[in-house]
């Protein structure tokens, strides 16, 4: 039986409970809106084949979402996940807290911890949902908002149940919550929450945490904890989970068509006890009914990214027991149209942010006394990654140990010029503004790659120097270098063969032969240190030992390192020459 069949059968009709003997507790909730609280549009459509539908914008969704509320005793805002680490300017350059700021304002009651939330760490985090002016080695945080007040973190909690500890296994936030709805008559009845964080955050590019935190699998905290929660007399229990799933293509947001994903696993997981399951992670749009382990159908939803979609889920329990009747549950996936009026208060919250952002963009950060460009010389080597690689080596410093340094290739997306700015004054030239480095302007590694530190044998950075020279399967050689913090020296030989054109005993460090067998700390941005996202073919750096985050990422140090040593010069070249 499909997905869609089953949930053609929930209607009132198909059970014999009476509504009046049930209590509405009306679930809405959002996932990965990546601080898309502004202006933004896409299409999407109901189902397969029907017309597309406009939707987008923060303003647009906070009146749906007051909209959906109104006259509901018994309802619940969340998310789950991914809130922000948000690719709009406008929130990324003040460190997300613009998107905490709106989540406050449109009522949010709770969120589930995605990746995202963990791009800059645990410290971070707790800034975000504490307001500690704490999480950043810089102290470039705690802005002023839009009411005029200094940021004072989320007025909701984020939770997981399988993010813990290393050795220990305690959880790193709490693991599960209850809210209690109105029964009448006075009475209250819980519904528990439980939360978990995709296992696979430690593998994302940006949320790499190499230690301290582990990510388990989803299905054992889910079902440890709602045992926990039938103990305590909660019959309703939701799965809040930032994890994703999707269905075929073409399908639409209220489709069941075919799904499939790691959450389609997990609901053959995680105990009939659990009564609906909200995802995220994937920004699929679907909408389904699957039967649990005993064979009882119950909501799997995810619902897109970006504030596209909003889902609404209607459990009614029973008012005497508070067990959810599932025969009763109704699940719907609502558009976020731009039909209807944007509310003025977020209107204006967003127009304070735009405001902000030009200022900010506008701020000069740096002088430079000539252009820093990706520009190879015949040698290999270009000014702006070798002042990459020796800014990553100063910002690794900063936190923690690290010997030498390395900028991957490709990695850079524009120069960084003494020209004046377009746009500028005339007498600009040589001032660097923040736009032109902001993460995301400079780096193509998007919204900021973290910065980790590992250990690795003197014959590894040989290895990996060594990989340079890059041969394919037509035996064709391409040459695709490496910059080095200006502390490495080396010769290579052309004339020799690939994997044998660096002599290991001319390789210097800090003026000093590299040691094949000592152990260095090398540090880089965090997808060249395993496989899933490494740069192609540099495979050295796979095995390196006792990986930690520096609390820097990549956009970070650039900037900071510029502003340090403003004003900034190209470095000398010579870090690595052709042999005589």
């Amino acid at each position: 039986m499909s997905a869609a069949v089953l949930l053609g059968t929930l209607t009132p009709a198909a059970t014999a409970e009476p509504l009046a003997s049930t209590v509405p507790v009306q679930l809405l909730s959002i996932t990965d809106l990546h601080g898309y609280f502004g202006e933004y549009t896409a299409t999407v459509r109901p189902t397969a084949g029907a017309p597309a539908e406009t939707v987008g914008g923060g303003a647009y969704l906070a009146t749906h979402l007051d909209r959906l509320r109104e006259g509901e005793r018994n309802s619940i805002l969340f998310s789950a996940g991914d809130d922000f680490s948000g690719w709009p300017d406008e929130t990324e350059w003040f460190w997300n807290e613009p998107t905490v700021e709106y989540l406050n304002r449109i009522g949010l009651d709770f969120s589930t911890v995605g990746n995202h939330e963990m791009d800059r760490g645990i410290e971070f985090l707790r800034h975000m949902m504490d307001g500690t002016c704490e999480g950043r080695p810089d102290d470039d945080l705690c802005f002023t908002d839009s009411t005029g007040r200094r940021f004072r973190g989320a007025d909701y909690e984020y939770y997981s149940a399988n993010m813990v500890r290393e050795h220990t296994a305690s959880p790193v936030v709490r693991p599960y919550h209850v809210e209690y709805v109105d029964a009448g008559g006075g009475r209250k009845l819980p519904v528990g929450f439980v939360h978990t964080t995709t296992s696979l955050t430690s593998s994302e590019q940006m949320s790499y945490t190499p230690r301290g935190i582990e990510y388990l699998p989803e299905a054992g905290p889910i079902n440890a904890y709602a045992k926990i929660l039938r103990r305590q007399g909660v019959s309703a229990i939701v799965a809040v989970v930032h994890e994703g799933f999707s269905q075929r293509g073409g399908a639409g947001y209220n489709d069941c068509d075919s799904p499939s994903g790691p959450v389609v696993e997990l609901n053959e997981q995680i105990d009939p006890a659990v009564d609906a399951i909200v995802t995220g992670h994937w920004h699929a749009q679907v909408n389904c009914m699957l039967p649990d382990p005993a064979g009882n159908p119950r909501p799997v939803v995810e619902a897109g990214d970006a504030g596209k979609l909003i889902n609404e889920i209607e459990l009614r329990l029973d008012a005497r027991t508070g067990e959810v009747v599932r025969e009763l549950t109704r699940s719907v996936n609502h558009p976020n149209t731009r039909d209807v009026p944007p509310d003025p208060e977020i209107l204006g919250m967003t127009a304070y942010w735009k405001e902000r952002l030009a200022e900010r963009a506008n701020t000069p950060v740096a002088t430079v006394t000539e252009d820093l460009t990706r520009t190879r010389d015949a040698a290999g080597e270009s000014s702006l990654y070798n002042l990459t690689a020796d800014a990553f080596l100063w910002a690794a410093r900063r936190d923690g140990r690290a010997d030498l340094a390395v900028a991957m290739p490709d990695i850079l997306r524009r120069d960084v010029t003494h020209a004046a700015a377009a746009g500028s004054p005339a007498d600009a030239d040589g001032r660097v503004l923040f736009s032109e480095l902001a993460v995301g302007t400079v780096y193509d590694s998007g919204i900021g790659v973290g910065l980790v530190r590992g250990s690795v044998k003197g014959r590894q950075v040989d290895e990996l120097i060594e990989s340079q020279w890059q041969r394919a399967a037509d035996g064709s050689v391409t040459f695709r270098p490496l910059a080095f913090s200006g502390n490495v020296r080396y010769t290579y030989d052309l004339a020799k063969p690939v994997g044998s054109r660096v002599d290991p005993g001319d390789v210097r460090l800090d003026g000093r032969p590299l040691r094949p067998n000592a152990d260095y700390r090398i540090a880089t941005l965090a997808n060249n240190f395993f496989a899933k996202n490494a740069t192609p073919s540099f495979t050295a750096l796979f095995t390196a030992r006792n990986q930690d985050r520096s609390s820097f990422n990549g956009g970070d140090a650039l900037w900071r390192y510029l502003e340090a040593r403003s004003p900034v010069s190209a470095p000398e070249p010579g870090r690595m020459a052709p042999a005589s």
